[in-house]
């Protein structure tokens, strides 16, 4: 039987954590729940091994990534002027040679960064996996304009639980029992 090709599969994924940072954090609405998500995200990729990329806006200006996250994290941010990760350094092109096509997108802001991202991601072929509960704007009408603008340029919007189950893709596993105890 064929799986719809869009189904996330973790050896041709990455996650993208997009300017996350403790300066404007407070700002965003529901920020504990972007939060929350998030570190599901990160955690959850970790324990399937799915590879991890984390940016910062301007830290000179806006700090660092929120602690919380940071503490998940490894390595370090790739920090940019752009606020499309497109002109993070080689990033896409890391994407590429890697082999990297899906893209799972979480951040901030949902109407500036993460859909100028989301929208080059898209302009090179890859797929993008946005989890909607995983970012955030300072209001909710930027919040919904740039989903639903991300939905129709090709996003596959979708939420945190419904990115991690398709990366397990089978239960009864030792991973399949860490990430439900993330999504619980």
């Amino acid at each position: 039987m064929k799986r719809n090709p869009k189904i996330l599969d973790r050896t041709k994924s990455a996650l993208l954590v997009i300017d996350i940072q403790e300066r404007i954090l407070s700002v965003m609405q529901r920020h504990e729940l972007l939060i929350e998500n998030t570190l599901k995200l990160i955690k959850g990729c970790k324990t399937l091994s799915v590879p991890i990329y984390y940016t910062e806006q301007y830290p000179k200006g806006l700090g660092e990534t929120a602690q919380a996250l940071k503490e998940e994290l490894e390595g370090t941010a790739i920090q940019k002027m752009s606020f499309s990760c497109s002109g993070a350094g080689e990033l896409f092109n890391e994407f590429k040679q890697k082999g990297y096509s899906q893209i799972i997108v979480c951040g901030i802001e949902s109407h500036v960064c993460v859909q100028q991202t989301v929208l080059d991601l898209l302009a090179n072929d890859f797929q993008v996996d946005l989890a909607a509960d995983a970012v955030s704007s300072r209001k909710d009408a930027d919040y919904n304009i740039a989903i639903d603008r991300m939905r129709a340029n090709g996003a596959e919007v979708t939420t945190t639980e419904s990115i991690l189950f398709e990366l397990l893709n089978v239960c009864g596993t030792d991973e399949f029992k860490t990430v439900s105890k993330l999504v619980k």
